[in-house]
């Protein structure tokens, strides 16, 4: 069976270096923040091209100190879209605030500009793109109708590490950016992570002490905080990572170009598209089918394992029903949901999975 996603293949191919920083964090004695998290903080800063960067638990954590940090809080309204994973809102409402969906392109499947400026109110106080499936959305054209209005943007950055739009990194562009370390991302721990970049320094100052109960120093609590701190060991493991994560991004965009091409002659598929200011970094390579749920258990027939990154928008989940959206109010984000299939990609997948994986597609069709 082709796995979708091996984790464990890539520790056994960095296994020296990770066992060395796992250790070396025990031998310290030093397993909250510490130096390791702040090494890690200096160099993922570097990597995005920004000034900080703030290590926390997880991902959701970071746009929560992100949204906090902005000043968003109870009454206010936050742009942002229905068809992504459900965290993105979920930070929203941590913060107090109300999600206020906008639709997304058809093809990149990214925050429609033109859905934005209508949807903006007084009590409008963030903007949040989510950079799917590890693409960057349309940031020139968001960020000028969010300047144009005073309102932060703050992006979403969880899939998108070492994401380029234009000559910018993901989480460069907005007043802050914010990523998720989990296991199967582009760049995960060995458990739980997240950071937010921001090239200013109050929203950094406020962000740092927001994680760690709201201190400035020990035992002065100058803000009503969060147990938000990332752990030493994750901080050692992602420095390690780092490291490689340059040459992982090219071998899964070596792998999507290898689907790319081998699907391309399919006119039942619509495979996904790199913009031509973006750089792509497919945290997951989703094609699109009218027959989704027909193909994808032709493919697990065949062994094949495969994704939905996601089969209900956020607008029709039950948890948010009381935002109060219907069925229809976001046809493009439907019409995802119902056709996504996210096909197996991971840098160490061995082509012959990646020529097989198509090749069972093309019989799909065939047949």
């Amino acid at each position: 069976m082709i796995p979708f996603l091996d984790i464990k293949a890539q520790y056994q191919s960095i296994k020296g270096e990770i066992d060395a920083a796992v250790l070396g964090v025990l031998a310290s004695g030093q397993y909250v923040l510490g130096d390791e998290v702040a090494h890690f903080e200096q160099e993922f800063a570097d990597y995005c091209n920004v000034k900080h960067a703030i290590a926390v638990n997880t991902g959701t954590s970071a746009l929560h100190l992100a949204l906090l940090a902005a000043g968003v809080g109870p009454g206010d309204e936050v742009i942002t879209v229905p068809f992504t994973f459900v965290a993105t809102v979920s930070a929203i409402c941590y913060a107090g605030a109300r999600p206020v969906f906008v639709d997304v392109e058809p093809v990149t499947l990214t925050m429609d500009p033109a859905e934005v400026e209508a949807n903006i109110t007084p009590r409008t106080k963030a903007i949040v793109p989510v950079h799917l499936y590890g693409q960057m959305a349309d940031m020139d054209a968001i960020k000028a109708i969010a300047d144009r209005h005073g309102i932060p943007v703050i992006e979403d950055a969880c899939q998108a590490h070492g994401a380029q739009y234009k000559d910018h990194r993901a989480g460069s562009i907005g007043l802050s950016g914010c990523f998720s370390f989990y296991p199967g991302k582009n760049l995960g721990a060995c458990g739980e992570g997240g950071m937010v970049v921001t090239n200013d320094d109050d929203q950094a100052k406020t962000m740092r002490m927001l994680r760690d109960w709201g201190q400035e120093q020990r035992y002065h609590h100058l803000l009503k905080g969060f147990n938000y701190r990332m752990d030493a060991i994750q901080g050692a493991i992602l420095r390690v990572k780092l490291r490689h994560l340059e040459a992982w991004t090219e071998a899964r965009r070596s792998h999507a170009r290898r689907y790319s091409s081998l699907l391309a002659g399919s006119t039942d598929l619509t495979i996904p598209v790199e913009a031509a200011d973006r750089r792509h970094v497919y945290h997951v390579y989703a094609i699109r089918s009218r027959d989704r749920d027909g193909l994808q258990r032709l493919l697990s027939a065949e062994g094949i394992p495969s994704g939905l990154h996601y089969p209900i928008p956020v607008h029709l989940q039950k948890a948010h029903a009381d935002l109060g959206y219907q069925a229809g109010d976001f046809p493009v984000s439907e019409a995802a949901a119902r056709e996504v299939l996210s096909l197996p990609i991971y840098p160490e997948m061995p082509l012959r999975h990646v020529d097989q994986v198509a090749a069972a597609l093309e019989y799909a069709y065939v047949s």
